[in-house]
């Protein structure tokens, strides 16, 4: 798996993402991440990949173990968002600033971060990928704060509709 603490990160964008992707990277590359980009690579792509089939992608290398973590954008962060989603073991956060990027990952573990260019500014697109990146679950609380959400977060990762369904629509609870 293509980890963060090596600097290895996944990214992708539709046409309407692709200006705030191009500054997120750039700043990134500047300061030593590896990106693989599997999204528009140009302004002027006359035929771009849709932003649910670039989510889709994303989802997929995360589900599969492929990268740890990706950075997404479309025009508002939704649509790309609910396509990633929709890939096993995919947690994304559409977020519009630092403190909600960070507590993505601080308290909720989330793996992907979706931007909308339409409402964040390159800078703090820059900004927010920073804090999600820097983070890890449970940063700066205590191990009551990392139990309480490690335990959510294992719960969702075991979550299976049909079970759920099946058990009364109760949790199946792990703790």
């Amino acid at each position: 798996m293509k980890m963060v603490k090596d600097k290895q990160l996944l990214v992708g964008s539709d046409r309407s993402g692709f200006p705030l992707k191009e500054a997120v990277v750039n700043h990134l590359k500047e300061k030593g991440w590896e990106i693989t980009d599997i999204g528009v690579q140009s302004a002027d792509d006359p035929d771009p990949e849709m932003f649910h089939r670039v989510g889709l992608k994303v989802g997929a290398k995360i589900s599969e173990r492929e990268f740890e973590r990706a950075l997404i954008f479309c025009g508002s962060g939704m649509g790309i968002h609910i396509a990633a989603s929709k890939c096993p073991h995919v947690h994304v956060a559409i977020c519009e600033s630092v403190p909600a990027a960070k507590r993505s990952r601080v308290g909720n573990n989330c793996n992907v971060l979706s931007m909308g260019a339409f409402y964040v500014a390159p800078t703090m697109g820059i900004e927010m990928a920073e804090a999600f990146l820097e983070s890890n679950l449970g940063d700066g609380y205590n191990e009551r704060f990392y139990d309480y959400h490690k335990l959510a977060y294992d719960e969702m990762e075991a979550f299976d509709y049909e079970e759920f369904k099946a058990n009364g629509f109760e949790v199946k609870k792990l703790g």
